[in-house]
C-alpha cells in the first residue's frame, strides 16, 4: 500500500484529558462541589408536592403488582427519595419502587417469602455499593441497547399480563406464560365492576394531557396518575362500594428481613438479578435525566416526550426506555419561562453507590427494592425542580403520608392501581425502540431478549440476548461477499464486509482466477482488515504487478486509496485536511479522538498552524464549553504610530486557554514537531524526498501578511513545492530604490521571477489587518525617533493616500462597498502593492514578455472566504477595482491559481 493510504492514530492517554481546572467538562463528570447548607427553593417545594402526588399511587400499585405488603411500597418510596436523593449523583432523579423489578420481586416472594426477599434486596444493595466503589457504573452502559430495551420490554409485557388479571377482578399467576394461558378462563368469570374501574382509570390517564383550552392548561398541573386514581376512587365509592380496595395492615404486623433460606447458588443468582435490573434502570434513567434537565423550560406544559430513561446512541441522542409518558408526567406549575441553569452531569458511580445504600436500608426496614424511576424523574424535571431538595422533600411527604393518610389510601380500588401499573408496563414496550433496533439491524437481538425474558425470566432472558448479540457480531465479522466482474480491458473485484482470516481462502481463490498481468480494480467496502488478509492481498498485488499488470485499490465511492509508491506524488487528494490542529498541545489539550481521516493529520507545510492559541475541544466536550475570558485592556502606552490591536489581538484575548498555552512556550514547539513526525511525516516523506532530489519549482510567488491567522497552504489547498511565499507586516511591496527601502522583499521577488521562473505573483491581503489599522490610527510624534515597526509601515502610506485620492475609484468587494474604512484600506492596499510590483525591473520585463501574471487577492478571515481582483484591475488596465467572491463550485481562477486551488 502506498503513501496515499492514510494512517489512523488514536493515542489518547491520561495526560491528554482536560484538567478539572480548565473548565472543560467530561461527559458524566461529577457535579461541582457546592458549599453552604441545604437550601430549599420555592420551585423545589412545589415540584416535590407534584412528585409526591404521583409517587403514592405508583408505589401502592407496584406493591400490589408484586404481591408485596402495601406499606413496603411506601417505605421504599420514602427511602428512595430521602437517601438516594441526598447521596445520589443525579440531583433531579427520583428513586422509588422499581417497575423493572416487578416480575423479579413477585417471583422471589412466591419462592422464598417476603422476609427472605428483603434479605435479597439487602444483598443487592451491598453489591451495588461495591460496584460503585470500583467505578464500574459506566460499564453497565456498554450493554447493547437492543438487549436493554428488549429486557425492559419483556418486563413490561409480563407486568401488563399480570395486572390485566387484577383489572378483570382476578389474581395473577406465577409467570407471564401462566398469565397468558389463564387469560381465557379469567374472561369467562369476569365481574363488571373491576373492569369498568380499570377502563376508567386508563381513559383518564390517556386523555388527561389532551384536555383542550384554558381548562386543560390548568388541570395539567395535576399529575395524570393522581387524577386517574382519584377519579376512579370517587366513582367506585358511589357505584361499586363492594369492590376490592387497598388494605394497609397495621405497622405492628410489618415483617422485617430474616436470614435467607434456600440453595446458595439460587440465592446468589437472585441477588445478582435484582442488582442488575435495578442498576441498569437507575443508570439509564440518570443519563436521560441529564438530557431532559438540559432542555429549556417552556411556559406552557406540553405532553412529555419519550420516557427519559435510556442510554446515549452513537449519534449522541438518547434511547428512551419507554414510549410517551405524558399520561403519567406533570407539567411545570409556573406560567412563565425560567432560565435554564447550566446542566450538571451525572456522577454515575456516586449514583450507583447511593442506590445501593437506599436498597440496603429499604431491605433492612422491610421495603421493596429501589431504583431510579423514569416517570417520577420526568415529572420532577417538568415541575421545575432545580436541585435535590425536591427529591428529598417528596420522600418526606411520602413518609408523613404513611402515618397520616392511611384511612384515605384505603379507599383506593385495587383495579385502579392495577390499571395504572398495567399502563406503565405497556409503555415499556416502545415502538420507537423497535424502529431503532430494526434500523440498526439489531431486531434479532431485541426479539430474542424480549422472548427470553417472557418465557424464562429476566436473568435468562438477558443471557439469551447477550448470546444472540455475540453470534450476530461474529456472523457479521465473518460474512464477506466477494464478486468478480469482467469489464473488458480490466476486472473489477468487489469485497463487501470485513476482511479477516476467515475470508482469506475465498479471497485468494477469487484473486487467483484473474489473468496474470491484467489490470484489476479492487473495491474494498469494509472498515477492518486483519494481518492475514492484508498479507494475502499484498502478495497477490506484488505478483500481479510483477507480471506487468496494474492494480488499483478503491473504496466504495470509487476514490483511490492505494497506488504504487513511485506514483505517490501524483495523488490528487489535498495534502492533509486541516482540522483539530492543536490536538497535540500540552496543558488543557483534548484527547485525540479518532473521528475519521481528517482528525489527526496536520498540514505538512510550514504554515500549517495558525498562531491563535485556541484549543479545539469540539470533538471531545459536546455538552460543555469553556466560558470566554474577558478581553484584556489594551496597552495604554502604545508605540508611536502603532495601534493597540497589534499588541493584543482580540481573538487571542477571548480564549481562556491562551495564557496556559503561552506558558507552555517551547513545549508546544516540541510537541508539535513530535506530532508531525508521528502523524504527517509518514504521509509526505516520499513527496519531500522527490522535491529534495529534483529541487523546488514553485509556480507562484505568494506575498501575504505575517498575521498568524492567515494559513496560506490551507486557503490555497497547496503543499510543499507549490508556493514561494513572502510574509511581512501588511503584505507590503516596497518600491525599488525608495528611501528606507527593503532589500529583503526585493531580493525575494527577483529570485522568484528570474531564478525560479514563477508564472504568477499574488498579493494577498486580509480582513482585520493590524498594520492597516495602525496606518489609520495615530501618526508618530516627529520629536520621537521612529520605531522599526513604523519605519516599515511607511511603505503603506501610498495605500492610505490612494484611498483618500479622488483620482482612484474605491475598491469594491463582490458588488458592494467595503463595510468600513479598515476594509477599504485593506482592499486598496492590495491594488497599490500590485502597482509597486510593476515598478520592479524583473517583474516589468516578464510582464512585457507575457510570461508573468499578477493577481490580487483578499481573504476574509471571519467568513473563511477568498476574493480575487478582477482581471483588468490586476493588469492595471481598468480603474474599476472589484474583488469577486470565489465560490465552492467556481473555476479555480486565472493562471497558475488553478494548480493551487484558489
Amino acid at each position: 500500500m502506498s503513501a496515499c493510504v492514510p494512517t489512523r492514530h488514536n493515542r489518547t492517554s491520561r495526560s491528554s484529558r482536560p484538567p478539572r481546572a480548565s473548565g472543560v467538562k467530561r461527559p458524566h463528570s461529577p457535579p461541582p462541589p457546592r458549599g453552604g447548607r441545604f437550601r430549599i427553593a420555592g420551585a423545589d417545594l412545589s415540584a416535590s408536592i407534584t412528585v409526591f402526588l404521583l409517587a403514592v399511587p405508583m408505589s401502592l400499585g407496584l406493591a400490589v403488582a408484586m404481591d408485596a405488603p402495601l406499606e413496603a411500597g411506601l417505605i421504599s418510596a420514602a427511602i428512595g427519595g430521602i437517601v438516594a436523593g441526598l447521596l445520589g449523583g443525579t440531583p433531579l432523579q427520583v428513586s422509588g419502587p422499581s417497575a423493572g423489578l416487578t416480575v423479579v420481586t413477585a417471583e422471589l416472594i412466591q419462592i422464598y417469602g417476603w422476609r427472605t426477599t428483603c434479605a435479597i434486596t439487602i444483598g443487592a444493595g451491598l453489591l451495588q455499593i461495591l460496584l460503585g466503589s470500583l467505578r464500574a457504573a459506566r460499564g453497565a452502559l456498554a450493554v447493547s441497547p437492543a438487549i436493554v430495551h428488549g429486557t425492559l420490554a419483556g418486563i413490561g409485557v409480563a407486568i401488563a399480563l399480570a395486572q390485566l388479571h387484577i383489572v378483570l377482578g382476578g389474581s395473577p399467576q406465577s409467570s407471564a406464560v401462566a398469565n397468558a394461558l389463564a387469560l381465557p378462563g379469567q374472561l369467562d368469570r369476569v365481574s363488571p365492576a373491576a373492569p369498568l374501574i380499570g377502563v376508567l382509570t386508563i381513559a383518564v390517564l390517556v386523555l388527561w394531557s389532551r384536555i383542550p383550552g384554558r381548562v386543560g392548561s390548568g388541570v395539567r398541573r395535576i399529575p395524570a396518575a393522581l387524577a386517574a386514581v382519584v377519579t376512579a376512587t370517587a366513582v367506585a365509592a358511589i357505584a361499586a362500594p363492594g369492590i376490592a380496595r387497598v388494605d394497609l395492615p397495621s405497622w405492628r404486623s410489618h415483617a422485617l428481613p430474616e436470614m435467607p433460606h434456600g440453595p446458595a447458588l439460587a440465592l446468589a443468582t437472585a441477588v445478582f438479578t435484582v442488582m442488575l435490573v435495578a442498576s441498569l434502570e437507575s443508570l439509564l434513567a440518570a443519563v436521560a435525566v441529564d438530557k431532559l434537565s438540559a432542555a429549556p423550560t417552556h411556559s406552557a406544559p406540553a405532553p412529555a416526550p419519550a420516557t427519559p430513561s435510556g442510554s446515549p446512541d452513537s449519534a449522541g441522542s438518547t434511547f428512551s426506555t419507554g414510549s410517551p409518558d405524558s399520561t403519567l408526567s406533570a407539567g411545570s406549575p409556573g406560567s412563565t419561562a425560567s432560565p435554564t441553569p447550566p446542566a450538571r452531569r451525572a456522577d454515575l458511580d456516586r449514583e450507583l453507590r447511593a442506590q445501593g445504600i437506599a436498597n440496603t436500608l429499604s431491605g433492612l426496614v422491610g421495603g421493596l427494592a429501589v431504583s431510579g424511576g423514569a416517570v417520577r424523574s420526568s415529572a420532577n424535571v417538568r415541575a421545575g425542580a432545580t436541585g435535590r431538595a425536591s427529591t428529598v422533600l417528596h420522600g418526606v411527604w411520602v413518609l408523613l403520608a404513611t402515618g397520616l393518610l392511611v384511612t384515605v389510601l384505603e379507599w383506593i380500588p385495587l383495579a385502579a392501581l392495577a390499571a395504572l401499573v398495567m399502563t406503565v408496563g405497556i409503555q415499556m414496550v416502545s415502538f420507537a425502540h423497535i424502529r431503532n433496533v430494526h434500523k440498526h439491524r439489531e431486531f434479532l437481538v431485541y426479539g430474542a431478549t424480549i422472548t427470553g425474558v417472557i418465557l424464562f425470566g429476566v436473568l435468562k432472558g438477558v443471557t439469551i440476548g447477550i448470546a444472540v448479540a455475540v453470534a450476530v457480531a461474529l456472523h457479521r465479522l465473518a460474512r464477506t461477499r466477494i464478486t468478480v466482474t469482467d469489464q473488458g480491458e480490466q476486472h473489477l473485484v468487489v469485497v463487501r464486509g470485513q476482511l479477516t482470516f476467515l475470508a482469506v481462502p475465498r479471497l485468494s481463490r477469487a484473486l487467483g482466477q484473474l489473468p496474470p498481468g491484467g489490470d484489476v480494480v479492487v473495491e474494498l467496502d469494509g472498515f477492518f482488515m486483519d494481518h492475514a488478509a492484508y498479507e494475502a492481498i499484498q502478495d497477490w498485488s506484488t505478483a500481479q504487478t510483477a507480471h506487468g499488470g496494474r492494480v488499483v485499490f478503491t473504496g466504495r465511492s470509487g476514490g483511490q486509496i492505494a497506488e504504487p509508491a513511485s506514483a505517490a506524488h501524483s495523488c490528487c487528494r489535498p495534502w492533509t485536511p486541516w482540522r483539530n490542529h492543536h490536538c497535540h498541545d500540552g496543558p488543557g489539550r483534548t484527547p485525540e479522538t479518532d473521528y475519521g481521516l481528517s482528525s489527526h493529520f496536520i498540514n505538512p507545510s510550514a504554515d500549517a498552524h495558525p498562531g491563535a492559541d485556541r484549543i479545539n475541544t469540539s470533538h471531545d466536550t459536546p455538552h460543555s464549553t469553556p466560558a470566554p475570558a474577558p478581553a484584556p485592556a489594551p496597552n495604554p502606552n502604545p508605540a508611536p504610530g502603532t495601534d493597540p490591536a497589534l499588541h493584543s489581538p482580540p481573538d487571542r484575548a477571548a480564549d481562556p486557554s491562551s495564557a496556559a498555552a503561552r506558558r507552555a512556550g517551547g513545549n508546544r514547539l516540541i510537541s508539535g514537531l513530535s506530532s508531525f513526525q508521528r502523524n504527517t511525516a509518514p504521509l509526505v516523506r516520499d513527496e519531500l524526498a522527490r522535491l529534495a532530489a529534483e529541487g523546488q519549482r514553485p509556480s507562484q510567488l505568494f506575498i501575504t501578511c505575517a498575521d498568524s491567522r492567515l494559513v496560506t497552504s490551507m486557503i490555497t489547498a497547496s503543499g510543499p513545492g507549490d508556493l514561494f511565499t513572502v510574509r511581512n507586516i501588511g503584505n507590503l511591496v516596497p518600491l525599488p530604490n525608495a528611501e528606507s527601502g527593503d532589500d529583503s522583499v526585493g531580493a525575494a521577488i527577483e529570485y522568484a521571477v528570474d531564478v525560479l521562473k514563477v508564472e504568477s505573483i499574488t498579493v494577498c491581503g486580509h480582513s482585520g489587518c493590524g498594520a492597516m489599522q495602525a496606518l489609520l490610527g495615530a501618526r508618530p510624534d516627529p520629536e520621537i525617533p521612529p520605531t522599526s515597526l513604523w519605519r516599515w509601515l511607511r511603505h503603506g502610506l501610498p495605500s492610505l493616500e490612494r484611498m483618500a485620492s479622488r483620482h482612484h475609484a474605491w475598491a469594491r468587494i463582490s458588488g458592494r462597498l467595503p463595510t468600513d474604512a479598515l476594509e477599504q484600506l485593506c482592499l486598496t492596499n492590495v491594488v497599490q502593492q500590485l502597482d509597486h510590483l510593476r515598478a520592479h525591473e524583473s517583474v516589468a520585463r516578464r510582464l512585457a514578455e507575457g510570461t508573468l501574471r499578477l493577481h490580487g487577492m483578499y481573504f476574509h478571515v471571519g467568513e473563511a472566504q477568498a476574493y480575487l481582483l478582477t482581471e483588468g484591475a490586476s493588469s492595471g488596465l481598468e480603474l474599476d477595482e472589484v474583488f469577486d467572491r470565489v465560490g465552492p463550485g467556481d473555476p479555480s481562477g486565472p493562471g497558475e491559481l488553478e494548480r493551487t486551488g484558489v
